[in-house]
């Protein structure tokens, strides 16, 4: 069987967006067309987010692109997929959003070792302007730190 190759696909923005209290690895139910259009790189976890429909987690607004050779059973590009959690971490996590200023953000979409494809998705909460002002001007801190110490 041939090592799948390193697929992943990282939500950058959630980072700037958000502050990250909680991670975790979850499954996703997908078609064949999205695995494949997956494995071809069409994917944007950029506007996505998670929300409890009864006692599921959905994941909407995933944009993975149409796979170019399918045919009329090719899927839909932004639709709503099951998330894949065991029991317990659905319970703790749906009390934790019902809390006020918590929601669930995908965070990374990749292929793991067995070539089955992973969401990390994360708790959240949200940022202040001011609170991202301060990442804005640690990053570029750290940018000009980098640039002295290389110069040297």
């Amino acid at each position: 069987m041939a090592k799948p190759k390193n697929i992943e696909f990282v939500n950058r923005k959630a980072k700037y967006e958000y502050h990250f209290l909680e991670t975790v690895e979850a499954g996703i139910m997908l078609t064949g067309t999205e695995i494949k259009s997956i494995r071809n790189g069409h994917v944007n976890l950029r506007d996505a987010y998670c929300a409890f429909q009864g006692d599921e987690l959905w994941c909407r607004s995933i944009f993975i692109g149409e796979y170019k050779q399918g045919n009329v059973h090719n899927h839909e590009e932004r639709r709503a997929r099951k998330l894949l959690l065991k029991r317990q971490e659905l319970n703790k996590w749906q009390k934790k959003v019902k809390e006020k200023g918590f929601t669930i953000v995908p965070y990374r979409l990749y292929l793991n070792e067995r070539g089955l494809v992973k969401l990390e998705i994360a708790l959240v909460q949200g940022k202040k302007v001011h609170d991202k002002r301060e990442s804005i001007k640690a990053k570029d801190n750290k940018r000009a730190l980098d640039r002295a110490l290389k110069s040297l």
